[in-house]
């Protein structure tokens, strides 16, 4: 398997390359043969290159079985005529990744702030409120007046329907049901069309039972009892909110891994930021990102049948579990150790497995 892999900023270098350690761990023991081909993106690409992401490092992408990205200094990146390109818009947006797959749970000695827990958030990744992507040219802002400013929203048919699909194949596989997150009482056109497309893709499933819930109540129902919940799916901001929610009430934001999916392509992603106030101080947590490069193991395995990635992915994930309960992690989720020595716990238990 040939994974590209951009650092990015912050503390990107620093979990990419303790990610990386457990890649070649987990290489080693299911023989997964693992090509790492490592490129600059963000700062680091600006200053060698004069732009944030290359035009031949897509290429480079699409040529190979998927993609890492280190987490990036988005709000630097505002002027993309100087070169300053968002990274994680620019791979989403050219490689049609319209699935964020977001899952959350709880670990054994690491409980939760409400309890055990075990869901996934779907997001809608392409269009939304999201002014970055949901226009062919242009932003989707517009300043109008000094003092007004007018967002406007796209909600398509064939983007509900698609991650509705994704959703429900999702929910069929664990344990068969699916959550709508909409705000449809007032939204009435835009969420009023996904929550029918919704429920007209899931009819298409047998035994998926399926509830909606507004988003505003959902907030509410996550923080009383989350175990109620299996898989839920969402438009793209909303599912962004929730998504975080259900990471940070799983013990941690650095908990969460998160993976970018469309029907060719898919991009495993952190699910926080770059953090650049601990950067350099081996203080991050890199679970995240090796959780969601597990994600991409386990894609590239189910899309080809190659049943020792997603083996190789379960372990990645068994091995992150009992390191959490056993302390050996990072501050930030009660242990003691740095960015460096945590994967390094990880690959150990991956490979004395």
């Amino acid at each position: 398997m040939h994974i590209v892999v951009l650092p990015g900023d912050g503390i990107g270098p620093e979990i990419t390359a303790a990610t990386s350690g457990v890649l070649r761990a987990a290489s080693e023991r299911f023989q997964l043969n693992l090509r790492l081909e490592e490129h600059a993106v963000g700062h680091a690409s600006l200053k060698l290159s004069g732009t944030t992401v290359r035009p031949e490092l897509l290429d480079s992408v699409r040529a190979a079985d998927g993609l890492i990205l280190g987490p990036t200094a988005t709000f630097d990146f505002k002027d993309e005529a100087h070169g300053e390109i968002n990274p994680s818009r620019h791979f989403r947006k050219n490689l049609d990744l319209y699935a964020n797959i977001r899952p959350a749970r709880t670990y054994a000695g690491r409980p939760g702030r409400l309890g055990d827990f075990d869901l996934v958030v779907v997001r809608e990744n392409t269009e939304g409120f999201y002014a970055d992507r949901n226009m062919e040219q242009g932003n989707g802002e517009m300043l109008v007046t000094s003092d007004v400013v007018i967002s406007l929203r796209r909600i398509t048919r064939l983007c509900c329907e698609r991650i509705a699909h994704a959703a429900c194949r999702l929910a069929m596989k664990r344990r068969k049901h699916l959550t709508i997150v909409h705000k449809a009482n007032v939204l009435k056109i835009g969420d009023g069309m996904f929550l029918d497309i919704c429920r007209a893709a899931a009819n298409a499933y047998p035994g998926l039972a399926v509830d909606d819930v507004l988003v505003d109540a959902m907030m509410a129902h996550m923080v009383r009892s989350p175990d109620r919940f299996d898989v839920i799916v969402a438009t793209n901001m909303f599912g962004d909110i929730l998504s975080d929610l259900t990471a940070e009430l799983s013990g941690s934001l650095g908990l969460g891994g998160s993976l970018n999916v469309g029907d060719r392509y898919a991009m495993a992603q952190a699910a926080h930021g770059s953090a650049p106030d601990i950067a350099g101080q081996d203080v991050a947590n890199p679970v995240s990102l090796i959780l969601s490069t597990a994600l991409l193991l386990a894609w590239h395995g189910e899309r080809n049948n190659a049943v020792r990635y997603e083996e190789a992915a379960r372990a990645i994930e068994a091995a992150v579990a009992k390191a959490l309960g056993a302390g050996r992690a990072t501050r930030d989720v009660g242990g003691r150790l740095g960015t460096i020595a945590a994967a390094a716990a990880i690959a150990e238990i991956l490979q004395a497995e």
